[in-house]
């Protein structure tokens, strides 16, 4: 077992790491500041090839693995967390779950402009009423011909008010809870669909957060995501993606919050010694290194297994819920460590701690993935085949253009 980087995924490395240092931390304090939405970003990462950084290339991707998305995640979200949310949504949540369930034909349709930053995508399954109960949601969708109405609320978007593409949720038949959710592919400027941002978050103030509304909006068949009473698995499926991001950016804010502790403490001087000789701040350095190592190992697997085509609910749910828990910790302790500068924003700690407070409920609380692993860990969870599975990375019909002949 070979646990070091190849030399592409160094070559990713560094080249996400610098996007972060160079265009994305110069600028995010004051969108932070402002709550605002750094929307300068966007066609760099789009030409960078990060919005579509594991599509195949002829989808309009960059061909690149799972390890690829793991590695730019835990890049940007170095950066801050607002920036790694917009790949988490905009390719896990949206574009990943049409290259998984979507036909050749909305592949074709979709894909590129996602990838190419020519839209800007969103995920909308949670509602006033129904977050961890998904089965709770109240959104229907009539058959009306070949055309469905939708009409409900959706709640805690983020980047609703940003997107102009929405991959939604709705009951096609209300009679079978989870087993009547279907999804569907919305498209800004359609009747009877408007969105809106909430004010007043404590964090990832950069980030837009906002709601859906559908009043008697037609969508037409071809824009329907699977097949009909699909949408829970398609958004279960869509959740591994995203929270295997999450995890990977949890390891990258827990190393920024490494980063500017030990900077600040060989700096910081108290009784004529800098504060890193003391034990106590070493040993919170320490705790910090550790959650490190451990969560990067357990995105690592995670990747693996999605590059490998395996299942990987249980390993992705396991990586979301430690790192996560594990980052709000690390800059807990960096608010610490830099003492009463630690609580202003002159230093990046106080940004880091109000943002992984966030992570630890959105994609499944803390809560609910100690309950899923409870489960596994019983026997009491099993995860069944579906008839779409998230495809294996496979370099040679990734990377091919459009028209190659590409033979196994």
């Amino acid at each position: 077992m070979d646990f070091r980087l190849s030399d592409e995924h160094k070559m990713i490395e560094k080249m996400a790491y610098d996007f972060a240092r160079k265009e994305v931390m110069p600028i995010i304090k004051e969108h932070d500041r402002n709550h605002t939405y750094p929307h300068e970003l966007l066609p760099k990462m789009a030409e960078l090839g990060f919005l579509g950084v594991c599509l195949p290339v002829r989808y309009g991707g960059a061909g690149l693995d799972y390890i690829a998305l793991g590695i730019i995640s835990e890049a940007l979200e170095y950066g801050d967390s607002s920036v790694r949310e917009t790949i988490a949504v905009h390719l896990g949540l949206h574009a990943l779950p049409i290259f998984q369930w979507g036909t050749e034909e909305q592949k074709r349709e979709f894909l590129p402009p996602l990838a190419r930053g020519e839209h800007i995508a969103c995920f909308g399954l949670t509602e006033p009423g129904a977050g961890s109960d998904v089965a709770a949601m109240r959104s229907t969708a009539r058959k009306d011909g070949d055309d469905y109405i939708l009409n409900g609320e959706k709640m805690w978007i983020t980047l609703s008010n940003v997107a102009d593409r929405f991959l939604v949720f709705a009951k096609t038949d209300t009679s079978k809870g989870a087993g009547g959710i279907t999804g569907f592919i919305l498209e800004r400027g359609w009747r009877g669909l408007t969105t809106g941002t909430i004010e007043g978050k404590m964090g990832v103030h950069a980030s837009n957060t906002g709601w859906i509304s559908m009043h008697d909006v037609r969508v037409p068949k071809s824009h329907r995501l699977g097949l009909e009473g699909e949408g829970f698995k398609i958004a279960m499926s869509a959740l591994d993606n995203a929270r295997y991001g999450v995890a990977a950016g949890a390891v990258g804010i827990m190393k920024a919050c490494l980063d500017e502790s030990i900077k600040y403490a060989k700096q910081r001087e108290t009784f004529g010694r800098p504060i890193a000789e003391y034990q106590l701040v070493q040993q919170m350095l320490a705790n910090m290194q550790q959650s490190i190592d451990a969560g990067q190992l357990l995105v690592w697997k995670a990747g693996w297994l999605k590059n490998q085509g395996i299942r990987n609910t249980r390993e992705t749910s396991m990586a979301k819920w430690f790192c996560t828990d594990a980052a709000n910790r690390c800059a807990n302790d960096a608010v610490q460590v830099h003492g009463a500068y630690g609580y202003s924003d002159e230093y990046n700690v106080e940004r880091h701690l109000r943002n992984t407070k966030s992570a630890v409920i959105y994609e499944g609380t803390s809560q609910i993935h100690t309950l899923v692993q409870a489960a596994y860990a019983l026997g009491e969870r099993e995860d069944r085949p579906m008839r779409c599975e998230l495809p294996a990375y496979d370099p040679v019909a990734w990377q091919a253009e459009e028209g190659e002949l590409v033979t196994a």
